[in-house]
């Protein structure tokens, strides 16, 4: 990485009623190890408070951790938000328990990439890696 190219900047985040945030910090771990800057911004949090975080800090890719089970409510408010304010660059991922059924469904909103269960980490670094190069 040369001096002037910036860390890739990426929000974690956990939507909703879900308690249960150890993966979520397995995977700012795994992203900070890898030499990106990570904001997590821990349990119970609004899409509006999630993309409010996004803008204030610049972020290049945002992953929403959901086991709860509302992703398919809490994913489309988070990228609809996001298109309201004109932010068209930042990666969205999710991880979490996604049935396979709603996958497509998630895609097609925009999402990036849906990391279920058992994705290994290193698969994870190198997508958000990727993707973040291929949307500058």
């Amino acid at each position: 990485m040369s001096t002037t190219e910036r860390k890739i900047r990426v929000v974690v985040a956990k939507p909703g009623l879900d308690g249960h945030d150890r993966g979520a910090k397995i995977i700012a771990r795994a992203l900070r190890d890898a030499g990106m800057e990570v904001i997590y911004t821990g349990l119970h949090q609004t899409p509006e408070q999630i993309v409010e975080t996004v803008i204030q800090e610049d972020a290049d890719a945002v992953g929403l951790s959901i086991l709860s089970g509302a992703h398919m409510t809490l994913v489309p408010r988070v990228v609809e938000l996001l298109r309201a304010q004109d932010v068209d660059d930042v990666v969205v991922t999710v991880g979490g328990t996604i049935p396979a059924d709603d996958i497509p469904e998630l895609k097609e909103l925009g999402v990036a990439e849906v990391f279920t269960p058992g994705t290994p980490t290193q698969d994870i670094v190198a997508f958000v890696r990727g993707a973040v190069r291929t949307s500058a």
